[in-house]
């Protein structure tokens, strides 16, 4: 009895022991969560989950990162809200943001320390040449003069074996594809080799559709990647892959392995992706053998069905058909459709200038027909209608509720000219309530004042870039030598822009192949509370540097193992006062510089966290990349679908994507 007592009372201290824990946990909980992490959150990163879905962040506190390397003491709000009114818009087509000797320190012991340097020696080359350009007073007359003066590409390019040999496997297109255009190859695959160190036999060849005009330390991107694989994949089965890739970074691929596409899944211009052929599992039929006898007992006819081999066979002869359609690419060989492959956002037939053959094949001869005779981005007269209509509006009098800084590029005609033919021609662009600008950099020439690295294909492009300019009066110049590690000064030139030449509330920043719905971008600015500052986008809170591969990013670059919050670079909203934050900084020479645009934003954006909160509002309809229903912002629209975009808007009540190219 004595032992069963002292067990029954063990027990009921137990009971009583877990009571009293659960009422403490219930208790502290939320002490907890309103202290500690609270605390927490000014030491480090606070992640916001679900950023697969749209989240709204406005009611939680904005994430605050300790960044010490740019602590510098910062003026409080009031004095560069005072420091606006101050510095009024000079008038002209010259960026007002405010250059000199010291800007751009390349004695300072900083971790831009290399930007620093490049962005230097390109302000003062690139002011050097435009200035130079104004004083010479370059004019096309006419746009007859532009056209005698442009170079015209092939309508049709052959090379035989010795000639694609001696071009190092590569034919050049030099205005690209367009739709109907083909390229047709003749070739054998070779035999069957061991892998270096295996005993495992393979086969295959890659042919590819580059883009051969690339920037800056940057591999040509895979517009459309077609490999055979007749023997040597990971079941031994032969299987064709298409892809694409850009800036080291590949698309989804997809895969025929000899099953015809289903019926549920998308067409590309009423084509399957994947037809059938025969494999080894399945030699004879579709169907069993009990689905055979069935239809044979109920008199069901047998619908007669052709099986077709592997479209390609170790040392024989194929001829192979790539040609160009509406939704995408379409693969032939020797006379019958093999594959297609739709057309992925971020390219555009034009920028096909260049075909690749490689592997394990022979080629006998590569020709291409129905080619464009001229590149439209290269061609002015093709894309700028020099017609009144589509001149910006006057510079306004009155402060903006919004405005719209597109980063541009010299020769970006066809882009601009979309862009003003389409979301530039909206009812509160042409009433002055929202204000767009372009923002381009003087194009690298070789000019025998300036040695520069870089030439861009046509020196003309300057003079052109001056003369449209002029006539729509919607692009602002920022002096300095265009390169791809400084798009960083075009943003602060647009903050300058916005927040004291037009004294906008909201400003925007967006790219040239960006379409953007502005009713729909002016609302959701609106929903942030007028008294709050706000950063609004498509936000990453898990960016973490690339280490590796060309994009990589040294630990002197940047040492932390992670980005701070930034929203994607093709578009995104920034209330007025960071704006004014950003360049004030930037003209005390207090400003850090990182070569990613859409970083360095973000980076800023914390920055002026500490002196004031900032409201980090995350939705995706700021698409990175290409549209989704219901957007806000659609990324990598080529100039067609610009005007697609547009036309749909005006019919529909609810804006759809465009798929053609």
């Amino acid at each position: 009895m004595f032992i069963s007592l002292t067990k029954q009372r063990f027990v009921q201290i137990l009971i009583i022991v877990g009571f009293l824990y659960i009422v403490l946990i219930s208790v502290e909980v939320p002490f907890v969560f309103l202290t500690e992490f609270s605390s927490l959150s000014q030491e480090s990163l606070t992640r916001l989950p679900g950023l697969s879905r749209e989240v709204n962040v406005q009611e939680k506190d904005s994430p605050i990162r300790p960044l010490n390397w740019v602590s510098k003491s910062s003026p409080p709000p009031a004095q560069f809200l005072h420091h606006l009114r101050q510095l009024k818009y000079q008038g002209g087509f010259i960026s007002n943001l405010s250059f000199d000797a010291k800007t751009f320190d390349p004695t300072a012991k900083d971790r831009s320390l290399e930007l620093h340097k490049s962005a230097k020696v390109a302000w003062e080359l690139g002011r050097k040449l435009w200035e130079e350009l104004e004083s010479r007073n370059f004019v096309i007359d006419s746009i007859e003069n532009v056209n005698n003066g442009s170079e015209r590409c092939p309508y049709l390019v052959s090379l035989s074996a010795s000639e694609f040999l001696d071009h190092g496997n590569v034919m050049e297109l030099p205005c690209g594809l367009t739709l109907g255009s083909y390229v047709t190859v003749v070739g054998k695959p070779r035999g069957t080799h061991p892998r270096t160190k295996s005993k495992v036999a393979f086969s295959q060849f890659i042919m590819e559709l580059q883009g051969l005009r690339t920037e800056e330390r940057e591999e040509p991107p895979r517009i459309l990647h077609f490999n055979p694989r007749l023997k040597g994949d990971w079941n031994r089965k032969p299987v064709i892959e298409l892809n694409t890739c850009f800036r080291m970074q590949w698309g989804s691929a997809l895969l025929c392995e000899g099953w015809k596409s289903e019926t549920y899944d998308e067409t590309v211009d009423g084509e399957v992706k994947c037809e059938k052929w025969i494999r080894d599992d399945n030699n004879f039929s579709d169907e069993s053998k009990l689905t055979w006898w069935l239809q044979r007992l109920v008199g069901q006819k047998k619908s007669l069905t052709v099986n077709w081999p592997f479209p390609f066979a170790e040392n024989k002869l194929f001829v192979l058909t790539l040609s160009a359609g509406m939704e995408g690419y379409h693969v032939n060989v020797d006379g019958r459709h093999i594959t297609s492959f739709p057309y992925r956002t971020g390219y555009t037939l034009e920028d096909a200038t260049g075909l690749t053959l490689n592997g394990d094949i022979d080629v006998h001869a590569v020709f291409a027909s129905s080619l464009p005779t001229s590149h439209p981005s290269d061609v002015t007269q093709k894309n700028l209608e020099m017609s009144n209509q589509w001149k910006a509006p006057p510079l306004p009098e009155q402060p903006v509720d919004l405005f719209i800084g597109i980063l541009s590029a010299g020769n970006h005609f066809a882009e601009r000219m979309a862009i003003r033919k389409s979301w530039m021609q909206h009812n509160l662009v042409k009433s002055s309530i929202v204000h767009v600008r372009f923002f381009v950099a003087v194009n690298p020439v070789l000019n025998h004042h300036l040695y520069v690295l870089e030439q861009h294909p046509r020196k003309e492009v300057n003079v052109e870039l001056k003369n449209e300019t002029e006539f729509f009066g919607d692009i602002v110049i920022v002096p300095y030598m265009d390169n791809y590690d400084l798009v960083v000064l075009k943003t602060v030139a647009i903050c300058e822009y916005g927040a004291r030449t037009v004294s906008a509330k909201f400003i925007m920043k967006c790219d040239d192949d960006t379409f953007v719905r502005v009713d729909a971008v002016m609302n959701e600015a609106k929903k942030v509370n007028g008294d709050r500052s706000f950063y609004i986008g498509n936000i990453n809170y898990y960016h973490k540097p690339l280490r590796f591969g060309k994009w990589a990013v040294t630990y002197e670059e940047w040492p932390e193992e992670k980005y701070p919050p930034n929203a994607d670079g093709p578009g995104y909203i920034l209330s007025s006062d960071i704006a004014l934050f950003i360049v004030f900084e930037f003209e005390r020479h207090n400003l850090s510089l990182f070569k990613m645009e859409d970083v360095s934003m973000g980076m800023w954006v914390e920055r002026f966290n500490r002196l004031k909160p900032v409201d980090y509002v995350h939705t995706i309809k700021f698409c990175q990349f290409g549209c989704i229903e219901d957007y806000y912002t659609a990324h990598y629209q080529s100039p067609r679908q610009m005007m697609c975009l547009w036309k749909k808007i005006q019919r529909q009540a609810k804006p759809q994507c465009c798929n053609m190219r």
